[in-house]
C-alpha cells in the first residue's frame, strides 16, 4: 500500500500499545500557567515504564511482525529512548533485540537498555552512523529493523498520544507542541489531531543546532545536516524520515526553534510545578510553547506540550541549573568597570538595590579601575536594560553579557588571576547566610579604608554562600580586622597561606 493511502486514523485507533504503555496524565502546570496567563497542559510521557514515549511505537511495530520474524530477532539504532522501548518490547514478546547506539549516548540510557535485556553495540558519533551500522548487521544476521521514527506502525504507536490528549481534554486546545527529532511523534499526533480537530495548531519544536525538520519544511525537501548539537541528544537527528516528512508537510502548522538556555529554563519550570526532572529533549516542547506564547502575546489560551522523556544524566544537572535562570531571563550577566579605590565596591552593590546577587567575580586589575563580573536576579530583559542604564548614568561602564555564550560557558569560571602588585592582602573564605542583605552587611561592617582586591561568590542553592574575599589590610590594623570578623559573626577561614592562592591568585 502506498504511504499516501495509509489511513492513520484507523491505524492509531487499532494500535496495540497498552500491553506495555500506560495512558499518561495531561497535567496542568499551575505556576507556569499563572505566569504566562495561559492554561498550560503537559502530557506526561516521562511517566512511562521506560520514562519516554518511545515504547509506544516500538511495541506497536514489533507486535505486528509475523511470528517467524520476531523469532529471528530485531535490531535498531537509537540515541537511547527508542532503544529502551525496543528492549522492553522484546522482553515482553520473548525475542532477541540488538541495539546500536552512538558512542555519545548518555550512560544512563546504555545501562537502562542493558538492564532490560537489550544487546548494546556502540558505533558512530551520531545517529546516522549508528543507523548505517545497524543496517549492515540487519542484513548479515537476518534481523528485522525497527525504525525509531520512519515506519507507519511506529508513527501510529506514537500517534496514540494525540488520541489521549483529545480524549483527556474535550475543550478546545489552541496548539499542541511536540519535540521533533526524526519526526515520528509529531507525525503521528498531527495525523490524528488534524482529522478530528483541524483548528488545533500542531507545532514542532527543535533545538537551534539540530533543526532538520525546520530546514526541510522550509526548503520543501529532506535536508541532511552536516552536524547536530548533542545537548538535546534524544532529538539529535541529521535527517528526518521520508514518511514523517510527508506527514509533517501535510499536517504541521509551524516549527519553533529554541536554544540551550530555553531548554534548561523549561526543565526548571517542570520541576517547580511537578518535581519531575525531564531530560533536555523531554523539555523541548515546553520550551517551544513558552517561546511561541511570548512571541505571539498569547493570553487566556489552552496550550499543550508533550514531555517526551526523563532519562537525564545526573551530572548534567549542574549545567542545567547554571543556565536555567539565564534562559528564563531571570539572571542578568554583566561586566562592569568600577573605580579601584576603597568604598567603590560598596557603592556599586548599593546601586544594585534589593536585587539578589547570584554571582560575583572581582579581582584587582590595574591602578584606577577594576572589572567586575556579576550575576543578578531580574524579572525580565527589560529590567536588565534598565539596570545597565542606571549603572551607566552613575558613570559605571556596563556590558550585558547575558547572551554571550563564551562568557556563560568559560569567562565566568576564569575571572581572577594573580595580582602581585597588591600589597597587604589577606585572603579569607567566608560562609554568608544565603539571604538578601548578607553582602551589604559585610561591606557596611568593613573599615572604609580596607580595599577589596578579590571577591568571588556563586549562589549554589545551599543555605549558606561560599565566598572568597581578598582585602588589603595594613599590618597596623590587624586588631581592628579581628574585631570586624568577630562582630560580623560569619563563619570564616584564613586562606592567606593556602598554596593555591600563592600559585594562582597571589
Amino acid at each position: 500500500m502506498s504511504s499516501a493511502k495509509i489511513d492513520y486514523l484507523e491505524k492509531i485507533l487499532n494500535a496495540r500499545v497498552y500491553d506495555v504503555a500506560i495512558e499518561t496524565p495531561l497535567d496542568v502546570l499551575p505556576q507556569l500557567s499563572a505566569r504566562s496567563e495561559n492554561r498550560i497542559l503537559l502530557k506526561r510521557e516521562d511517566m512511562q515504564p521506560v520514562f519516554s514515549f518511545k515504547l509506544r511505537g516500538a511495541y506497536n511495530k514489533m507486535v505486528h511482525l509475523p511470528a517467524a520474524q520476531r523469532q529471528r530477532g530485531v535490531i535498531t539504532a537509537s540515541a537511547g529512548n527508542h532503544a529502551q522501548g525496543v528492549a522492553l518490547a522484546a522482553h515482553r514478546l520473548g525475542c532477541r533485540a540488538v541495539i546500536v547506539m552512538p558512542v555519545t549516548t548518555p550512560r544512563i540510557k546504555i545501562a537502562a537498555v542493558r538492564g532490560r535485556g537489550g544487546e548494546v553495540l556502540l558505533a558512530g558519533e551520531s545517529f546516522k552512523e549508528a543507523y548505517d551500522h545497524a543496517r549492515e548487521l540487519e542484513a548479515a544476521q537476518q534481523l528485522t529493523f525497527v525504525h525509531p521514527y520512519d515506519d507507519p506502525e511506529v508513527i501510529a504507536g506514537q500517534g496514540t498520544i494525540g488520541m489521549e490528549i483529545l480524549r483527556q481534554h474535550a475543550d478546545p486546545i489552541e496548539a499542541i507542541f511536540c519535540p521533533v527529532g526524526g519526526g515520528g511523534l509529531i507525525a503521528g499526533v498531527a495525523a490524528y489531531v488534524k482529522r478530528l480537530r483541524p483548528a488545533t495548531r500542531i507545532i514542532g519544536v527543535e533545538a537551534v543546532d539540530a533543526a532538520a525538520m525546520q530546514r526541510s519544511l522550509s526548503e520543501g525537501r529532506r535536508v541532511m545536516l552536516h552536524e547536530v548539537g548533542l545537548f538535546a541528544d534524544g532529538t539529535a537527528v541529521k535527517q528526518v524520515g521520508r514518511e514523517t516528512f510527508r506527514l509533517c508537510r501535510a499536517h504541521v502548522d509551524e516549527m519553533v526553534l529554541v536554544d540551550t538556555d530555553a531548554i534548561c529554563a523549561a526543565i526548571k519550570d517542570v520541576f517547580e510545578d511537578t518535581r519531575a526532572i525531564l531530560e533536555p529533549a523531554g523539555a523541548l516542547a515546553l520550551a517551544g510553547l513558552k517561546e511561541y506564547a511570548d512571541r505571539h502575546g498569547l493570553k487566556g489560551k489552552t496550550l499543550a506540550a508533550v514531555a517526551s522523556g526523563a532519562n537525564m544524566n545526573f551530572d548534567r544537572l549542574g549545567f542545567v541549573t547554571e543556565r536555567a535562570e539565564v534562559g528564563e531571563h531571570r539572571e542578568a550577566i554583566l561586566a562592569v568597570s568600577i573605580p579601584e579605590r576603597p568604598g567603590s565596591f560598596r557603592k556599586f552593590c548599593a546601586l544594585l538595590g534589593a536585587r539578589n546577587i547570584t554571582e560575583f567575580n572581582y579581582r584587582y586589575d590595574s591602578p584606577g579601575v577594576a572589572q567586575v563580573f556579576v550575576g543578578i536576579q531580574v524579572a525580565n530583559r527589560e529590567e536588565t536594560a534598565r539596570l545597565v542604564a542606571q549603572l551607566e548614568k552613575k558613570g559605571l561602564a556596563s556590558l550585558d553579557l547575558s547572551d554571550n555564550e563564551m562568557a556563560k560557558l568559560h569567562i565566568r569560571h576564569m575571572v581572577g588571576g594573580r595580582a602581585p602588585q597588591v600589597g597587604d592582602e589577606l585572603l579569607y573564605r567566608f560562609e554568608f547566610p544565603e539571604r538578601p542583605g548578607a553582602l551589604m552587611r559585610f561591606l557596611e561592617n568593613m573599615s572604609a579604608g580596607w580595599n577589596i582586591s578579590l571577591f568571588h561568590y556563586r549562589n549554589h542553592g545551599a543555605d549558606t554562600a561560599r565566598v572568597l574575599v581578598g582585602m588589603q589590610v595594613p599590618a597596623g590594623e590587624m586588631r581592628e580586622f579581628r574585631t570586624f570578623l568577630r562582630e560580623l559573626g560569619y563563619r570564616h577561614q584564613d586562606e592567606s597561606a593556602n598554596p593555591a592562592y600563592r600559585l594562582f591568585l597571589g
